[in-house]
């Protein structure tokens, strides 16, 4: 008697679970929201994280990533070369010109919501602008190929593909920091799958309606190698190029992609 070998998908969720998700990503929102207007010159990224934390906890909910293998808190925090997983500290204080990308994560009645952004403090150059656009248009690309039948790494050539059209527009290459990515997401922040932020395309499990990925491709005006500092956590840019990192939790529907982490 011959079996079939079981095909390999992405975790997937009840449209029910989905909707629970929705409900702790709309808290992860509202806390960048709030977060990015209180970002103004002489702020520190301390009060930014009391920020978001007060918006989560007032929801009901609790941050993702306070206590997180030892994480001090609620945000992450990154300005200019630092690309992720930024510690917030009160001696970390904003200026006008600054770039800074804010990764937010929430728990509600169990569920996770995982989002990040990048914008500037005050006016910022050309450059920056277009970095953070060019980030954004990869993550877009990564969430339009969030369909039924598709498979892993079609998301992350999507997000190449992504990038390599921002810098047809834009006119210039940007680096696609190695060694960081999206990941599978639910009732734990990170699980598996890896989702890398190029690749070929047409491996790794399908995605089925239900499957969820957390969608964050990070880009920099110049290197694609990184390095951890000595607090263990913040990850910068080798050659200290700015960095721009945008993140959503997007379910796969039958109705097309599901952002699960809108913003008001």
């Amino acid at each position: 008697m011959a079996f079939g070998r079981k095909r390999k998908v992405v975790p997937f969720r009840s449209s029910g679970e989905l909707d629970a998700m929705a409900a702790a990503g709309a808290v992860v929102g509202r806390a960048l929201v709030a977060v990015r207007e209180a970002a103004k010159p002489g702020v520190s990224t301390l009060e930014l994280d009391r920020v978001a934390e007060a918006v989560i906890r007032d929801a009901g909910a609790v941050p993702s990533f306070l206590g997180y293998h030892g994480f001090t808190g609620s945000i992450c925090s990154s300005v200019n070369d630092r690309v992720v997983h930024g510690i917030p500290s009160a001696e970390d204080i904003l200026v006008a010109g600054d770039l800074i990308s804010i990764d937010c994560g929430a728990i509600l009645d169990g569920w996770h919501g995982d989002s990040a952004w990048t914008f500037g403090v005050g006016e910022i150059i050309e450059a920056d602008a277009l970095l953070s656009d060019a980030t954004r248009l990869s993550m877009d690309a990564g969430i339009a190929a969030m369909l039924p039948g598709n498979r892993l790494t079609d998301v992350s050539h999507a997000i190449e593909n992504g990038t390599r059209a921002a810098e047809k527009l834009h006119g210039r290459k940007y680096g696609i920091v190695d060694g960081y990515g999206g990941h599978g997401i639910g009732r734990e922040m990170h699980m598996e799958p890896f989702l890398a932020n190029e690749g070929g395309p047409g491996k790794g499990p399908e995605l089925v309606v239900g499957s969820t990925l957390a969608i964050e491709p990070m880009l920099t005006l110049g290197t694609y190698e990184t390095e951890i500092l000595g607090d263990e956590w913040t990850v910068v840019t080798t050659d200290g190029s700015r960095a721009a990192h945008w993140e959503h939790t997007v379910a796969v529907t039958e109705d097309g992609p599901r952002i699960l982490t809108l913003r008001p």
